[in-house]
């Protein structure tokens, strides 16, 4: 806008420069045409000398007007003068003559000529000046006379120019101020709406703009912008839910075949043995191999405690299938771990007689806590019939000594099942939670393991992310977990 107002200056300049004394001209010589019309008419009337002073006052008042001499000769005598200092100027009116009509001009200097009247420019030898001179006859005997000098639109023009200069400077420094302020105001909104528009690009939705109520053009496109960011956030959010619930989806059927693979990988490999097993002496049966009622019978419950044994492999696989892959709800709530502690030893009383194992349990309760009691069950009793299982004697006693106590977590408890025997090898420490893994296999099937308990155990304790684990004793081993507390 400065550049462009910088332009305008210097055409306006250059137009006054050129056009300006063009337009000098011809408007004097309409003057100068008007004033000898007015002459003519006026100088006809006169009759007496009251008329005379008159018709000089009216020329003296056309000269300061139009700011012009007026000279009227009747021959070569002066009759009437605008201005009396004219003739003194010259020296005689015979000078004025001369300068009419003797003084060498080109033709370039005329400015109008017809009906004997003649406009041209004329030079000053003596001051050096320029005029605009009428040289016309009014009548017979009258001929008529009006200059003006050029000089004032030169200094107009200058005068013009600087006014412009000034002017113009001006209006740079304050339009430029002006006009700063005011795209302030209108770029800096837009501003503000090109950076709402680039954190929507990032999905940040939570800048708005702030409407000013103004109705313009800006405000609209603010209240247009707000609606999108709005729209686009509700519909991203929408998607996120669709796409989340579509993860868990392909997660989970993800995880159910991975479940069904598995599920048929480990039972084609643990039903191998037993089903060897009932095939072999179901053949004896059908070939009567034994023809005796006790070997028979012998055969037969061999076959009824293998199926038994699959049965609860089978279902305890699918246990801790549904475990592993987030098919189990824990029903938590608060109970005695005591009294559920006392109950799986008074479950296993007939063995630990039979096997002449002491149980060390001292805790007479009650003691709360707060978890799922059925699947706490099956962590005490695996870890209890696996202490019962690889109990040894050790200074001529079997025993298994279970205790409670605060974890260094105060919310927790420590639940712990220490048996005297073997220690536990350094490598097996971390295999034996794993699926199917037994340190003794042969003893692990005359007993009726799966190889599934720890691994339950360990399921469940990473479905409540509490700690667990194994350690070797002095003449034993202790495996340990814990729970939180119900108080």
């Amino acid at each position: 806008m400065c550049v462009v107002v910088g332009m305008l200056i210097v055409f306006l300049i250059i137009i006054a420069s050129v056009v300006l004394e063009s337009l000098y001209y011809s408007s004097k010589q309409k003057t100068f045409l008007d004033i000898y019309d007015i002459t003519k008419s006026s100088i006809s009337k006169i009759d007496n000398d009251t008329e005379r002073d008159g018709f000089v006052n009216n020329l003296e008042k056309l000269s300061a007007q139009n700011n012009s001499e007026i000279v009227i000769l009747k021959g070569d005598e002066g009759v009437y003068l605008s201005n009396k200092n004219y003739v003194a100027e010259f020296g005689s009116l015979n000078e004025i003559n001369y300068e009419v009509n003797y003084s060498i001009f080109n033709k370039s200097d005329v400015l109008y000529s017809k009906n004997g009247i003649v406009i041209r420019r004329i030079n000053d030898k003596k001051n050096g000046l320029q005029y605009i001179l009428l040289d016309g006859k009014i009548d017979e005997s009258h001929k008529m006379y009006i200059r003006t000098a050029v000089s004032p639109i030169v200094e107009s023009a200058n005068i013009s120019n600087r006014f412009i200069l000034i002017i113009g400077a001006m209006a740079i420094l304050l339009g430029g101020a002006g006009i700063s302020l005011i795209t302030e105001r209108f770029t800096k909104p837009i501003e503000e709406l090109n950076e709402i528009a680039n954190e929507m690009s990032n999905l940040n939705f939570k800048r708005k703009y702030r409407i000013h109520d103004t109705g313009d053009e800006i405000d609209e496109l603010g209240k247009s912008i707000n609606t999108l960011s709005d729209k686009l956030e509700d519909t991203i959010h929408k998607l996120q839910i669709n796409n989340s619930e579509l993860e868990k989806d392909i997660e989970e059927k993800s995880k159910i075949d991975d479940m069904r693979k598995q599920f048929i990988s480990d039972v084609s490999h643990e039903l191998k043995t037993p089903i060897a097993l009932i095939q072999g002496y179901a053949e004896g049966l059908i070939e009567n191999v034994n023809s005796d009622e006790e070997n028979r019978k012998f055969y037969s419950e061999v076959i009824l405690d293998e199926a038994n044994k699959m049965d609860k492999l089978v279902k305890r696989l699918l246990e801790l299938m549904k475990l592993e892959y987030g098919d189990r709800e824990f029903n938590d709530k608060k109970f005695d771990i005591v009294e559920l502690i006392n109950a799986v030893i008074k479950n296993s009383k007939v063995v630990l007689e039979e096997e002449k194992i002491e149980v060390d349990f001292k805790e007479k309760g009650p003691i709360w806590v707060y978890a799922d009691d059925f699947y706490i069950e099956q962590v005490v009793t695996n870890f209890f019939t696996n202490a019962i299982k690889y109990s040894s004697e050790v200074k001529s006693k079997r025993k298994i000594r279970i205790g409670i106590k605060k974890a260094k977590n105060i919310d927790n408890y420590v639940i712990s099942v220490y048996n005297t025997g073997d220690q536990i090898s350094d490598e097996n420490l971390n295999r034996i939670w794993t699926r199917f893994y037994k340190i003794d296999e042969s003893r692990n099937r005359s007993s009726g393991g799966t190889g599934i308990g720890l691994a339950l155990v360990r399921a469940i304790m990473a479905k409540y992310n509490l700690p667990y684990g194994v350690t070797n004793k002095k003449d034993g081993v202790e495996f340990y977990f814990e729970i939180k507390r119900g108080e």
